[in-house]
């Protein structure tokens, strides 16, 4: 397919390419249009005509000067091009709607909300010491903060619901921009009455024989196969049992059973003496992640981010904050 040349005596040059801005609007179309793969079905999404869809696309690839389309038939398969845009698109659209809000939010002086979620492996006490450098240096601010699991949050965040996810993790998703903000020690919980409750600190190997409880699958958290590795480091392969009570303090998984958890609980007696948190030798340190929005700006993120209001904030993947 030939694209249109801006200039009647040639291509446009690559630096005036490279300022074009992109049509919102029709972005929205191209990502009806590369979800579906069918210009019936995203026409009806978007409420258009096929035919006017199909015009809106050809124009977005002239614009671009690229073919985002392999056409065959019906069937709109994604171009190597179609597929880079589509997966800028997606954190750049979602970005647009974020400073949308906050415009409109700024012009009718509603007060700023900072919303952090966090998975259950991130304790509601240690969200609390995390956010406490935005308490500092933003006194005014409201801060709320949920418990979501992860795949909730990651939609969140693209959806803008909330500004801040922060879980265990040391991956960067391709639609979000992350940050390590804190390491902090594991420990290990036992039931009260459990054969190791009455020790004060314990070896990793000494849990070797112990059935290891944890949230997630192999495979499919990052924290269990952090976790997996922390035991296969320490030289055995652990026996593992998926917690069956999702949601609730991680203590809590050993109460009714003789599993043992891994925990970032301070060390000592937790649940109203139901259960024993336990030190470790050399304790293997396990991350907090910070997950955002690309391309947005918040003031009590870049806070929190810094770790005191007055600190440059770490190195990020993804994205500045």
């Amino acid at each position: 397919m030939a694209m249109a040349k801006s200039e009647p005596g040639g291509a446009s040059s690559a630096s005036e390419q490279s300022v074009s801005p992109l049509d919102l609007r029709r972005l929205t179309q191209f990502m009806a249009v590369a979800e579906h793969q069918n210009l019936t079905q995203a026409a009806a999404q978007m409420f258009l005509t096929q035919q006017a869809l199909s015009s809106a696309m050809r124009q977005l690839e002239r614009d671009l000067g690229v073919v985002l389309f392999d056409r065959r038939g019906r069937h709109l398969a994604l171009a190597p091009a179609g597929k880079a845009l589509k997966d800028g698109a997606g954190p750049l659209l979602a970005a647009a709607r974020a400073l949308t809000a906050e415009t409109r939010r700024v012009a009718a002086g509603a007060a700023e909300e900072f919303v952090v979620a966090h998975t259950p492996a991130v304790t509601s006490e240690e969200v609390f010491t995390l956010v406490g450098p935005v308490r500092a240096a933003l006194p005014q601010m409201s801060i709320t903060a949920r418990q979501m699991y992860p795949d909730a949050l990651h939609q969140a965040l693209i959806d803008g619901t909330i500004d801040v996810g922060l879980r265990r993790g040391a991956t960067t998703p391709d639609d979000l921009a992350a940050a390590t903000i804190s390491y902090d020690p594991l420990r290990i919980a036992v039931r009260t009455g459990h054969p190791l409750a009455e020790r004060v600190q314990i070896d990793l190997g000494d849990i070797a024989d112990q059935t290891l409880v944890v949230w997630a699958p192999p495979g499919v958290s990052f924290y269990t196969d952090f976790l997996v590795s922390a035991c296969r480091r320490a030289g055995f392969e652990p026996t593992l049992a998926v917690n069956k009570t999702q949601g609730t303090p991680p203590v809590t998984a050993v109460v009714d059973n003789d599993y043992v958890a891994f925990v970032t609980a301070p060390r000592g007696t937790a649940l109203a003496g139901q259960v024993q948190v336990l030190d470790l030798k050399d304790p293997p340190l396990v991350p907090v992640q910070a997950l955002w929005l690309p391309h947005t700006i918040s003031a009590p993120r870049t806070v929190m981010l810094s770790g005191t209001s007055g600190n440059t904030p770490p190195a990020v993947s993804g994205a500045d904050p």
